[in-house]
Parts: structure tokens; sequence; C-alpha cells
């Protein structure tokens, strides 16, 4: 089958950067992004590239080079769909926040809308790729939608689960370390996968694009998260030890990571991991643990996710402490409320629990963040409704000069790893601040010797 027509529907983070991609690849297939948020598909539309929803180091240049040619930006959902020979899926699949799996469960709402539209509108046959993050056995809820439509169009279901990092997104998208594609072992599901193989094959290599079936590539993408997250919540586990004996965290994971076996990734000791994918699909993997009665597996895997947030309570801890068991009416600086740097996605960032921590201790919390606006940050912390919204304005103000937040603080907290607070100029932020002037830096970002001698009481992660 060649393919010349895709449609994708969510433009959020993973549709937006994925398809920029797919589109600069291959010229010679239109592409489509789709999404109901008339404002964000205005953004992704807008003629300053630096205005575009999704920040990623270098998607703006590459968005300019397509939009208007292959790549297009739509709200005409119905009309994408009509066209389109193949149709990704990457809509949002939050965590239940209601009945059954309340709390641990994928939401599948927005996935099972997809689907009844894709076969309302669909009149020939077509190729739908699973794109978001799903849980296992997805792919057979849309099959068993799209299959009794009645309307005789055939469907062939795949599982592209992306790898993405954000902050690195491009990078991760033009240089993958594998591209996985799930789908049926019949000759009809064979012709599917190689249709999309041919698509990653226009830069990627074959030796790393990979087929497996349905299942398999739909718990793989679970699985790495959970593994990646482990990872990040055993050093962090580690962090509290060294406190207590005097090793220093970040020579123990230098020393564990020159050995091959476990090598030096994602050791990096931390107020601990953030994102759209970590939480949400290692809860997603206790649900389904669980729900199959196998719940010595579901403990290990919530075992992570209950020191991720151990360590954010215990970092909020920390500063209260430290600063004479009181910070009522006192200015603590934000340095970054993003979950990672060179990105503007803050969701389960880090930032959101130590603020919403410290507001309960009636801290004033002063937040810069290079890419986040001060609208998300008190979205961000209405979410949590810990608070009324007119509650949190009281205590939470948003700068766009870093010196100002930090001016007449008592504290700096450093909640994002962004590369130019390592570059401030950190005698004029410690001349401007109140006496001592503390920095707690939950990244292990900055110099803490540096910070010292000018004067800082400085703290890091496991040290």
């Amino acid at each position: 089958m060649k393919i010349t027509n895709i449609c994708c529907i969510g433009a959020g983070y993973v549709g937006g950067p994925t398809m920029a991609i797919i589109a600069q690849k291959c010229p010679h297939i239109k592409v489509t992004v789709v999404d109901l948020n008339e404002d964000r598909i205005a953004r992704w539309n807008d003629t300053n590239l630096d205005n575009i929803p999704v920040y990623e180091p270098g998607l703006g240049t590459i968005v300019g080079e397509s939009r208007g040619k292959n790549l297009f930006f739509s709200t005409q959902v119905d009309k994408a769909i009509d066209e389109a020979q193949i149709i990704f899926i990457s809509v949002n699949t939050p965590t239940k926040t209601y009945g059954s799996g309340k709390g641990m469960a994928a939401d599948l709402k927005y996935i099972e809308l997809c689907a009844r539209q894709i076969a309302r509108v669909s009149k020939d046959d077509k190729i739908v790729v699973e794109k978001s993050t799903l849980p296992v056995r997805t792919a057979e809820a849309i099959k068993n939608i799209l299959d009794n439509t009645g309307n005789g169009v055939q469907f062939q279901i795949l599982s592209n689960p992306e790898f993405l990092a954000e902050g690195t997104a491009v990078e991760d998208l033009l240089k993958p370390d594998r591209v996985l594609i799930g789908g049926d072992t019949t000759p009809e599901g064979q012709k599917a996968i190689k249709a999309l193989v041919d698509i990653y094959a226009n830069w990627v290599p074959n030796d790393k694009i990979l087929t497996t079936n349905v299942w398999s590539s739909e718990l793989s993408k679970l699985t790495a998260n959970a593994f990646l997250a482990q990872r990040v919540s055993s050093i962090n586990a580690m962090s509290e030890l060294c406190e207590k004996t005097g090793a220093d965290v970040n020579e123990v994971a230098r020393a564990i990571g020159m050995d091959s076996r476990i090598g030096s990734k994602f050791l990096k000791a931390s107020v601990g991991f953030g994102g759209s994918c970590f939480q949400k699909d290692i809860l997603n993997l206790v649900y389904i643990s669980k729900s199959f009665g196998l719940h010595q597996v579901a403990d290990y895997w919530e075992q992570v996710i209950i020191m991720n947030d151990h360590q954010k309570r215990r970092f909020s801890k920390n500063i209260v402490s430290t600063l004479y068991n009181t910070i009522a009416d006192k200015k603590i600086a934000f340095l970054g409320w993003a979950f990672k740097k060179d990105t503007n996605d803050t969701r389960e960032s880090a930032a959101i629990y130590v603020a919403d921590d410290l507001i309960n201790e009636q801290a004033n919390i002063a937040v810069y963040d290079p890419k986040v606006t001060h609208t998300q940050i008190l979205s961000d912390l209405d979410y949590l409704e810990t608070r009324t919204t007119d509650q949190n304005k009281k205590f939470i103000t948003s700068f766009n000069d870093p010196y100002e937040a930090c001016k007449n603080a008592h504290a700096i907290a450093i909640l994002t790893e962004w590369d130019e607070f390592k570059e401030y100029d950190w005698q004029k932020i410690y001349d401007s601040m109140l006496k001592p002037a503390f920095v707690f830096d939950g990244r292990n970002l900055l110099d803490g010797a540096k910070l010292k001698a000018i004067g800082f009481q400085y703290q890091e992660i496991g040290s």
C-alpha cells in the first residue's frame, strides 16, 4: 500500500512533534494534525514559530519548513479522517479520577470517542495507529468498536508507542533508539505493519525498526517507563541514606554508573520525577497487575511511586525545618516550574507539590520559569483542589526576571534543571536576599562550593 495521506488526532506533546518530523522526512505524504481545541490549533498555525504550543529545541524550525506544504494543523477532524489512509490516535489518556480504577487505571474515554468518530466517518479501509500510551489490550477494544459499525470498512489496528523524552523530543524522533510497531499476525496485519515501517524507513535504519504483536508493543511502552522511573526512585532512596551516613550520593552514582551492567543514565538524585508518563504508566501497570490478581507485582511497582512522593515531601519538610520550623509569610523563590528543562510541560512537576506543601505553611512563593506562564502555574495548583483559585493567587506570584523573583527572599528552591540557572550572577542574588540566605538545590545543579564561598547556606540532595 502506498501511503500518501496521514491524519493524527491530537495536537499535543506527542502528536505535534511526531507529525512534524514525519512531514519533514516524507515530503510525498500529506500530514494533517487535528484537534478540537481551537486555541491550540491556532498556535500551531501562528506565523511566529516561537508561539507554537509545544516548546522543544529545534521544533519551531522544523514546523516552519513543512507547514503549509505537506504539514497542516486543523480543527476539521471529520475531513482529515475521511481523507487519510493512516490515522494516528494521539489523545490524552490521563489517570482516572472517578469510578473503578480511580487513581490508577488509564481513562480511555478520549480513545473510545476517537474510535467511534473514525468508525462513523470512514468510507474506505484504514490503518489506525495507537500513538497514545495505553494499557495492554486497548487495541482489542478499539478494534471491537471499529469492526462493529456495519458499514463494511476494514480496519487494521497497530500499536506504535512513542519513546520521547521531553526536552530532547526532536533528537529522539530524528535518531530514535528504536521504533516499535505491533500488529496482527494475519496477512492483512502484516501489510499494515509494512506500510508503517516504510514510512519510518525514510530516515530510520531498518535494524532500529522492531515489529511485534500488538500486546507486546503496548506493554513494552509501560515497561520502559517503569524501568526508567524505578532507577530515579532507587537513587533517590539512596540519597536519603547518604544524608544520614555522610556519604555523597553524587559519588555513589558515579561509582555504580561506571559498572557496564548498570550504566550512568537516570542515576541523578533529585527532588523527584514528573512528566506525563512515568507516574501515569506505573499506576497503569499497578492496576493491570492487580486486575490479574498479581498483587506482589503490583506492590513492587507501586513502591516506585511511593518513593517518588516521599522524596518531594521530604524536600518540602527540609525547607521548613531548616528555616527554623516556620515559613509563614516568608518569601521562597522557586527557580523552575516545568518538570524538566527545555520543555514547557508542567504535568506532575515536583514544583507543584512542593509549592502546595509550602503554601499550606503559608509561605509566599515567587516563581521564575523561562517557559511556563503564571496562568499555567495557577492551573496546576488549582488541579490539586487543595485551595480555591483566589487562595492560591494570594500566596503565589510569577516573575519574568529571576533576579526580581529572588529579591528579598529568605530561600531559593531549584526545581528545574534549566542550564541558564548556572550562569546567573549569584553574588548579585545573594546581596539582594535576606540573611541568612538559603539555596535548596532540588536538582543538584549548581556548584555548591562556589555558592558557599559567596555566603549561601547551600543544600543539595543526598550529601
